[in-house]
Formats: structure tokens, sequence, C-alpha cells
């Protein structure tokens, strides 16, 4: 593959023939075991696109504050989330919160969405720049949770391109 364009498209093909439900199941115990969750209190994660990694049942844990992303206009916001409150869809597809955004500074752990990786730790995401505009200035750890399948030798990482501090696989 040559180009980011060419990895997404290869990416989600190979995401429809992994076993998402229980590597998300293994994801969820590798990530509770790591310093990074068991020190954050204030932890973002995201909601599940179609054969993407799903962590909801995080949620369940609590002794952590949980939020997940709002998209507004050219920007991620983070918003406080409980397993009751209500979610709207976004024009992207996403589930979003309706609650007021936190700041970011807020966050201790980002869980960041990948359709791929690399063995520097950058992300392949969905072509947007959400999060490596939100991550610069952040302090959170920020950890991608991925199918080993999904990790390549490169991502073609650009300038604005942030890493992950860790790169969980199953």
């Amino acid at each position: 593959m040559k180009n980011k364009n060419e990895l997404r498209k290869w990416a989600k093909e190979k995401r429809k023939s992994l076993d998402i439900d229980n590597i998300s199941i293994e994801l969820v115990k590798l990530l509770k075991n790591t310093e990074e969750y068991k020190q954050a209190k204030n932890i973002m994660i995201f909601y599940p696109l179609k054969n993407e990694i799903n962590l909801l049942s995080l949620l369940d844990d609590k002794t952590k504050n949980f939020y997940l992303p709002k998209i507004n206009g050219k920007s991620l916001l983070c918003c406080h989330y409980k397993k009751n409150i209500k979610l709207c869809e976004s024009y992207f597809g996403t589930q979003e919160p309706d609650t007021k955004p936190t700041p970011k500074t807020t966050i201790d752990l980002v869980i960041i969405p990948a359709l791929c990786c690399d063995v520097k730790n950058y992300r392949l995401g969905y072509g947007k720049g959400y999060y490596d505009k939100f991550l610069i200035n952040c302090n959170a750890k920020k950890i991608v949770c991925i199918p080993k399948e999904l990790i390549i030798h490169t991502v073609f990482p650009e300038e604005h391109d942030i890493p992950a501090d860790l790169i969980l696989s199953y």
C-alpha cells in the first residue's frame, strides 16, 4: 500500500474478517491492567462505528468518569457520559452525548480510535483530523486499542500527526 487512502480501504476490509467482539473483550481486560488506566480518573473513550473496537463495557467501572467525543464544526469536544445519558447521531455517523463539553484539561487518558497503527505508535484515522487537532496541547495519556492484525510497518505519518503513548493489541 502506497498511501493513506489505500490503507483505509485495506483496514476497513480487514476488520470485517476479524472477531471484533472477542477482541474488544480482550482489549478491555488488557487496558484495565495498564498503569495508565489504573491511574486515570477521567477517561475519554469513543462510541464504536461498525466493525470497530467496542470499549463501552468500561462504563461499568464506577471508579472512573467517562467522556465521549462530540463533533462541533471542525473541532472535537469531550462530553461527560454515563450509560443512561441520551445519545444523538452526528453527521459523521457516530453517537454523541447530548451534554455540555468539558475542558480537555480534565481528561487523564484518551482512548483513540484507529483503522490501523504502525510500529512507531502512529495511527491512521478516518481522515478528518479531529483527534490530531484535539490532541494538540492535551496532556492526557493516549492509547489505541486495536487488533494485532491491524498493526503495520507504516501509516505514512505527516507532520501534524500525533503518536499514541501506547498501542494495546490482541
